[in-house]
């Protein structure tokens, strides 16, 4: 597995302790990671940390916000903010006919550490 840019930060957002820590995990061997459990706690966190280069979060997020309201919002207030979403589910808010809504970059759980890394780069370099 390639290595990323060590100074680019990615804000993993999971309700699922084990699935977030899983993702930080395995985000952490290419970038710095923050977490946060859901939407509000993601929002505080960008709000606090402009140096947040990517958020990658789970479509299905208990709160106000599910995945796809939160990089909503997320954009809304930072443009240039780059979103990877992640879903063990085929059928959801993104995904229409099987087909992504343009613009959206998904990985579907179960993914390998590879994988992942291979998507965030992807995403971070907009290939």
């Amino acid at each position: 597995m390639s290595q990323g840019d060590a100074d680019t930060v990615v804000l993993v957002v999971e309700d699922d302790g084990c699935a977030r820590a899983q993702c930080r995990h395995a985000a952490r061997l290419s970038y710095r990671v923050l977490q946060a459990k859901d939407g509000t706690v993601a929002l505080q966190l960008l709000a606090a940390r402009p140096d947040i280069s990517l958020l990658f979060t789970d479509v299905g997020l208990p709160g106000p916000y599910n995945g796809r309201q939160l990089a909503d919002e997320a954009r809304r207030r930072n443009p240039a903010l780059k979103v990877l979403f992640t879903t063990g589910y085929a059928r959801n808010a993104i995904v229409h006919h099987g087909r992504l809504d343009p613009g959206v970059e998904l990985i579907v759980k179960p993914f390998s550490y590879a994988a992942l890394a291979a998507k965030l780069r992807t995403v971070l370099e907009g290939k």
